[in-house]
């Protein structure tokens, strides 16, 4: 009979796969506790969940979640950084905590239950979020109406130093 506690932490798992829009698979095998602290830190942060889960556990679970392809990339210490809300913060998370963290060692991940190594899941971490993308829409739509406030205020500016000119010229031919 099966361990009441495995079980239902195989069935955790398994919510989490299939709840997460992108997952980071990442070896942390050589990084201090202190390094994994902050790094759990900088994920929650970012409504990113990093579990250090057991192999065996996590192969089930993917059986379970129809993601049997992460059977074969789940060897050695193992975290997974889990992406609920965003298929890119996960991937940007591990990689510049990596680039900082030369013991951390990216697997791969896994995008619309594709998998994705090393070198794919860099340049996911390079694609702007969301809240950039906005940003850059916003900025690009508001652009062409700053330049037309600017343009129409220094044409009332040039229009009221003209009338200014004249009002001068005309008060000194009166005098």
């Amino acid at each position: 009979m099966a361990n009441p506690s495995k079980v239902a932490e195989v069935e955790a798992i398994a919510k989490r796969i299939q709840a997460a829009q992108s997952m980071v698979l990442a070896d942390f095998s050589g990084l201090t506790v202190l390094q994994m602290t902050e790094f759990r830190r900088t994920c929650r942060a970012a409504a990113v969940d990093c579990r250090v889960v057991k192999n065996r556990l996590a192969k089930i679970a993917a059986e379970s979640a129809d993601l049997a392809i992460m059977k074969d990339h789940l060897t050695g210490p193992t975290a997974i950084m889990f992406g609920p809300e965003s298929q890119i913060d996960p991937a940007k998370i591990t990689v510049e905590f990596a680039k900082d963290n030369e013991a951390m060692e990216i697997k791969g991940g896994f995008l619309d239950g594709e998998y994705l190594d090393k070198s794919q899941i860099v340049a996911l971490s390079k694609i702007l979020s969301k809240d950039e993308l906005i940003a850059k829409m916003m900025a690009s739509i508001n652009s062409p109406l700053t330049g037309i406030a600017a343009t129409m205020s220094g044409v009332m500016g040039a229009l009221a130093r003209t009338i200014d000119a004249v009002a001068q010229q005309k008060a000194e031919a009166t005098s």
